[in-house]
């Protein structure tokens, strides 16, 4: 999709399935890469990004193969050491086949990763941990270049790198000795991962605590269910109460979206909650809810930010954002104000002020939430918008089109 049409000023109403989550899914199909048997995913979300990472694996002489929402995975007896640098520059997650071919190889050459530029990602925080490991490291002509079993031992992330944890608990898979984590991520996605893993017959404990211990085991293959995505739960649910709509999310959980709901509730919308479903009812207009603060699970997720600040581009009153993870995360700004919003950036914080009402523009996407918020608020709009470099979203977001059409909205792929 390289163009989107909207139609904005209709309110969005209706009821969606979730998909499967991006950043579970691709994590998961990563460790593929360490497991000497068949791996059958079911709820894989179709989007661009498990694509390439399919790309990368059958580039390593595994075989993929999709039918539905199930992707088929079969390792072979010895996969490559290094991945085809042009895909792995499309995919910040390709820096995750370091974990998991050191576990199987011992080695592995990954060149720089690519995905949204969203400011310095420094790996310093994956390359120091897998040092600690025992592993030999060094960058040479933008490859990165990874020699040696890892070890057993103790690693202590300075920050809950949601990388740096998924890289560690792969190259743990193969490493000498017990490896515990200390300062571990705690996202849901970390969770699915261990699940997986633990399917296959690692030893993980700990999994969604600061601390992770990984004792090697024999692996094998084994069938998983992957995560449902609350980003594109969140998102769903703020292009509803951007427009005035109301809307009912299946197949997910709420509690994995706490401090979204909580937020879209000091908005003013009606919330209803069971076990695997959400159900919002927006009013026309919302109110300024209090400070959006992002940072590590479970505060308020850095990829719902963008598509938060686009639903409040309505609301009475003053939001403030403040951006904890990405410095960078603010790139969609200068399209939302093109659309009429009252945004001030200074020192790291966005202040928006609500405006009665938007009106349609030219708009260019530049990463992947970023343009999830340009949807949002075009769909809000009054008039035509039309989003340029729209692929953005084919990386997050499967049918996206038909999926808003279903709900209402007037929208078309150019």
């Amino acid at each position: 999709m390289e163009e989107l049409y909207i139609q904005g000023g209709r309110p969005l109403r209706g009821t969606l399935a979730v998909q499967g989550s991006k950043n579970a899914v691709l994590p998961i199909l990563a460790a593929t890469a360490a497991i000497p048997g068949r791996v059958v995913l079911s709820n894989c979300p179709p989007i661009r990004d498990v694509a390439v990472t399919r790309g990368l694996l059958e580039g390593l002489g595994l075989s993929t193969e999709t039918r539905g929402d199930l992707l088929r995975v079969e390792g072979c007896r010895e996969p490559g050491c290094a991945p085809d640098p042009e895909l792995a520059a499309r995919l910040r997650s390709s820096v995750l086949l370091l974990g998991a071919l050191l576990a199987r190889r011992g080695e592995a050459e990954i060149p720089l990763p690519g995905g949204c530029l969203l400011g310095a990602r420094p790996l310093d925080l994956h390359l120091s941990a897998l040092e600690a490991l025992g592993v030999r490291v060094r960058c040479e002509n933008n490859r990165l270049l990874c020699r040696g079993r890892p070890k057993g031992g103790t690693v202590r992330l300075r920050y809950p790198s949601v990388g740096a944890t998924e890289n560690l608990l792969l190259a743990a898979l193969g490493a000498e000795g017990p490896v515990c984590v200390l300062g571990a991520a705690r996202e849901p996605e970390i969770r699915d991962l261990a699940d997986f893993l633990s399917a296959c017959g690692a030893r993980i404990q700990g999994a969604g605590s600061p601390c992770l211990r990984i004792v090697p085991a024999p692996l094998h293959g084994a069938a998983h269910r992957i995560l449902p995505d609350r980003m594109e739960a969140a998102t769903w649910l703020c292009a509803a109460a951007a427009t005035g709509g109301s809307i009912t999310l299946t197949e997910l959980c709420p509690a994995h979206l706490a401090p979204v709901l909580e937020l879209l509730g000091r908005a003013g919308c009606s919330l209803r909650l069971t076990e695997r479903r959400v159900s919002l009812r927006a009013p026309a207009r919302l109110e300024a809810p209090g400070p959006v603060i992002t940072g590590p699970y479970p505060a308020f997720p850095t990829d719902a930010q963008a598509p938060m600040m686009a639903a409040l581009l309505r609301a009475r009153g003053c939001t403030l954002f403040r951006e904890t993870v990405f410095e960078a995360r603010y790139r969609h700004v200068p399209g939302l104000r093109a659309l009429g919003a009252e945004i001030r950036l200074s020192d790291g914080l966005a202040r928006v002020r609500g405006v009665p009402s938007l009106r349609g523009a030219e708009l260019r996407a530049t990463d992947l939430r970023g343009a999830a918020a340009m949807v949002i608020a075009a769909l809000s709009a009054q008039g035509e918008s039309h989003i340029r470099e729209a692929w953005h979203l084919d990386r997050g977001y499967g049918s996206l089109v038909p999926r808003l059409q279903s709900l209402g909205a007037r929208a078309e792929a150019i």
